[in-house]
């Protein structure tokens, strides 16, 4: 390969042979630099992928729009790829291996003709932390580099990391056609694996958030004896400074996002507590060498939802995705911002919607149904560090110390908020034994 800075012969040899399939026009190495990113983001407004916002009002933010049955993840077309089906667990789709290999060879046999294919080598995690992984997502989307260096540590420093060490996880994505009918999303936990071929929708293709951060970490870490868990990580400050670190698990829409960067209310607010976001989505889990519970959020991004986002429902959201934003699926008004629904202030008075019509609020199609201006699934991707509580430990490398762990929510009928357990087996609602022998937490349910 002509200017390949690797030096790792596994990630050489595979990064060649994954090009003799999918046969791009030339092969980019993505360092994580500045002027790499902004030459990116300058290609990707003049062919399309990207919108350019007013730079005055929201620096450095742009709109992108998928296809239209490309805009959640496509779980029915998400197999997890394992020698035995029970080894895939109750609730996944399964593929053997060699029948997942065959489909999707066959789909990204000379699918980036004509393109770039972009090597992003990522660290989930702090690089060098004993805590983190390290990935090489190959992929012809300049979407997909611009948000995974968002979201990832990615670029330089994780490919000289890799130099002295022999394990990585293969991640290769290419958007073909973006043909439903030939869309697969593949987890192959017993290679180190992911194949994602055929969208171009973040949580299908940003390989190193849901595919690698939970589905590969799970397998990764019950083989390893540690934990990987969908869950928040946040810091509680006192008034005389001292911090509690807490993880907490709620299912989707529970407001585990809206929890994670918390603004206490005025009462204790005044007295000098104060909440520290260290990650609203994917927690990394192990016992130290001091015999307790740490962690990591290997993010270093938030992939929200933006409906319902406003300064009455998360503040410090609001004030995060000003800068430095890609939006996907929401209203572009005629100033050149953005707006969805549930956002502060009135509907704009035109603009144009998610699928690129124009929009009008109290629109209705042929079926008499309102015609939102912003898909309900409509994303943002942004910087952790735009976050006015993100946490000063987000780059320790040992995370940070668990006091408790919280599992959330929702209830059809009226119940007490808060439970508090007396021992591990009063705490935990499980029909197996947790993996691990850890320590005395105070559990909260």
């Amino acid at each position: 390969m002509k200017n390949c800075p690797a030096r790792n012969k596994n990630l050489i040899d595979w990064v060649s042979k994954m090009a003799q399939m999918c046969q791009p026009e030339e092969i980019v190495w993505v360092d994580g630099s500045d002027v790499q990113r902004e030459r990116l983001e300058k290609e990707a407004i003049a062919n399309g992928e990207l919108i350019q916002l007013d730079q005055e009002k929201l620096p450095r933010c742009f709109l992108h729009r998928t296809a239209l049955d490309d805009v959640a993840r496509t779980e029915h077309l998400t197999f997890i790829c394992t020698k035995r089906k029970r080894d895939a667990g109750p609730t996944n789709n399964w593929l053997s291996p060699r029948m997942a290999y065959d489909k999707a060879k066959a789909i990204f046999k000379g699918a980036m003709r004509g393109r770039t294919m972009y090597v992003i080598p990522f660290s989930m995690g702090p690089v060098g932390s004993p805590f983190s992984k390290i990935g090489v997502q190959l992929t012809d989307s300049r979407y997909v580099v611009l948000n995974m260096l968002i979201m990832t540590r990615a670029g330089e420093s994780v490919l000289r990391q890799l130099d002295s060490q022999e394990t990585f996880t293969r991640c290769l994505h290419s958007k073909a056609e973006l043909n439903i009918n030939k869309r697969l999303i593949l987890h192959f936990p017993e290679d180190n694996t992911i194949w994602s071929v055929g969208s171009g929708y973040g949580g299908n293709v940003l390989l190193g958030k849901k595919c690698l951060s939970l589905r590969i970490a799970s397998f990764l870490a019950k083989k390893e004896n540690w934990l990987a868990e969908h869950m928040l990580v946040m810091g509680i400050e006192e008034p005389n400074g001292h911090i509690e670190y807490i993880a907490a698990a709620f299912p989707s829409a529970c407001g585990k996002t809206n929890l994670a960067m918390l603004i206490p209310p005025e009462g204790l607010k005044v007295k000098g507590y104060r909440i520290w976001t260290v990650g609203d989505d994917i927690a990394w889990m192990r016992i130290d060498s001091d015999g307790s519970l740490w962690a990591v959020n290997p993010e270093t991004g938030f992939f929200g939802v933006v409906p319902g986002t406003n300064l009455k429902t998360n503040p410090n959201m609001v004030g995060t995705i000003k800068k430095n934003t890609i939006y996907t699926n929401v209203l572009l008004k005629p100033d050149n911002t953005v707006w969805w629904e549930g956002a502060d202030g009135s509907a704009p008075e035109s603009g144009i919607d998610w699928q690129g019509r124009s929009w009008k609020p109290g629109m209705v199609d042929s079926q008499g149904k309102h015609v939102l201006g912003a898909h309900p699934n409509s994303r943002f991707t942004t910087p952790i560090t735009n976050c006015p509580s993100a946490s000063f430990r987000l780059d320790q490398h040992h995370g940070v110390p668990i006091s408790a762990i919280v599992f959330g929510g929702r209830r059809q009928h009226l119940a007490p908020l808060v439970y508090e357990s007396f021992n591990w087996q009063h705490g935990v609602l499980s029909e197996h034994p947790w993996p691990l022998n850890l320590p005395q937490l105070r559990w909260v349910r």
